[in-house]
Formats: structure tokens, C-alpha cells, sequence
């Protein structure tokens, strides 16, 4: 499957069926991975963190989730298939996780939430095979004694996908630090989708998802939380995409001579 560089991360030309394909194979011959979502959010934070950049850097998979990437590499000449994710991952693969009797795991949110989430789905995928749910404590990612429950949770849960729903990049370091440990096949930051999929969280109109309105929709709920990374940190993306259009420019001129 051809790769895409955009903003200097190396995204696969996914569409659900591809990762779907992916997540498959991985599962079959027992290999330890994990898949990340980016969005703008995350191209902004992988300019400045180290850390962040090595998790890129070995991930098994990297696909677009957000419209502005999507719009972005057509406007490069690179067009990226389809807007993959976290948040519509059920709703996309839902039915293929039943009829595979996968093993999911859901690690994240608030006290209960996973719990709801799980019953919502259950309610549109009764054969659905959701081993586990724990919401960790605040602060759990450097806490040793907590990390070593969940691996130990894990471990006994024997899930073939374990979905983190902590934020980024919080959910992506863990998942980097740990995932060989618990040796599960799959592992993906999800963000707010237990949120989303128990109604603890209102998730935006269709018509603002497919608009690139997503952030407009989230900042007006969460406006305290959510100001400083739509508002100041993501509007640094246009800045990006000037680069990236004139470091084309370049190129394409560089060829024509």
C-alpha cells in the first residue's frame, strides 16, 4: 500500500476496508502493533516533541483523521482516500469486529463511561466481544504501580484490539511504552470515543464532520478545555500547509529545469 508524506509524516493511503485489511493480518499472524490517527493537532505537537515523533516513527500504521489533511493532500497532488477515524471506527468496522468475534479491550475516560459504551454497543452488536473495560486514574501514565495493573489486566484479558481513550498524545506515548508488554495485536488511541459512543459526549452533525466543522463543534462544548489547542495551537497548520505547497513548488520547478 503507497504511502503519502505530508508535514513530514508518512501517512498509509487507508480507506476502513485498507485498515480494516491491515488490522486482519496483524491479528492473524499475532504481531505486536499499533495504528495512529492523526489529526492537525498531532502535526502541530510533533514539531516540537521528541518523544512523539519516535512513536511515529515506529507505528504500524499512520492514516489521516481529519478533513484538513484530507483537503490538504489533494491541494498537494497526493490525495489521500478517506478521513479514517478513532471516533467512527465502530460505526465503520462495528459489524466486521462481530462477525470476527475479535477480542477489544476499552482502557480510558471517566468511571463508568467505557461501561456505557460497551452497552451501547452491544445494543447494535450483541455478538460484539468486549473482554475488558478500566478507567484509569488521573495522572495513571506515571504512576508505576497503576501501569503495571493494566499491563497485568491486559495480559489476562488476551484482547486482539485495545482501544485508549486518554487524549493525545498521552494515549499514543502509553500505548508506545507498553504495548509490548500486554502483547496485544492491535492498539489505537481513540480520544473521545467512549464519550461519544456511551452520550456522555454529544459528537458534532454529520454535515460539520464532513466540513472540516469537527473543531468548531467540540470548542463550543468543551470551550474551557478545547480554546488554546483549536484557537492558537492548530491555527499554526496553515502555516504548515504554506511550507509544504512552496517546498512542492520547489520540487516541481526543480524537475521542470
Amino acid at each position: 500500500m503507497n504511502q503519502v508524506n505530508m508535514f513530514d509524516v508518512n501517512f498509509d493511503n487507508y480507506d476502513f476496508m485498507d485498515l480494516l485489511e491491515y488490522i486482519d493480518r496483524t491479528i492473524k499472524e499475532r504481531n505486536q502493533s499499533y495504528i495512529l490517527t492523526c489529526n492537525v493537532d498531532h502535526v502541530i505537537k510533533l514539531r516540537k516533541d521528541k518523544e512523539f515523533q519516535t512513536v511515529y516513527s515506529e507505528a504500524g500504521a499512520v492514516v489521516a483523521d481529519g478533513m484538513p489533511l484530507i483537503w490538504a493532500s489533494k491541494m498537494l497532488g497526493k490525495p489521500l482516500k478517506q478521513k479514517v477515524s478513532g471516533a467512527d471506527l465502530f460505526s465503520r468496522l462495528g459489524e466486521a469486529f462481530e462477525q470476527r468475534k475479535y477480542r477489544l479491550f476499552f482502557l480510558g475516560s471517566a468511571e463508568g463511561v467505557p461501561e456505557q459504551a460497551t452497552k451501547n454497543l452491544k445494543a447494535s452488536y450483541p455478538g460484539m466481544n468486549i473482554v475488558g473495560c478500566y478507567s484509569p486514574s488521573y495522572g495513571f501514565e506515571n504512576n508505576a504501580e497503576e501501569n503495571e495493573r493494566i499491563v497485568r489486566m491486559l495480559t489476562e484479558a488476551q484482547p486482539d484490539i485495545v482501544f485508549v481513550g486518554v487524549g493525545a498524545p498521552k494515549q499514543e506515548k502509553w500505548i508506545y511504552r507498553h504495548y509490548t508488554s500486554y502483547q496485544a495485536p492491535i492498539s489505537i488511541g481513540v480520544g473521545a470515543t467512549f464519550d461519544f459512543l456511551s452520550g456522555s459526549v454529544k459528537r458534532a452533525p454529520d454535515f460539520m464532520q464532513k466540513t472540516g466543522l469537527e473543531w468548531f463543534w467540540r470548542l463550543s462544548q468543551e470551550p474551557g478545555r478545547l480554546w488554546k489547542r483549536y484557537l492558537v495551537d492548530d491555527a499554526q497548520f496553515l502555516v504548515l500547509l504554506l511550507k509544504e505547497l512552496r517546498k512542492r513548488d520547489k520540487a516541481r520547478d526543480g524537475k521542470i529545469e
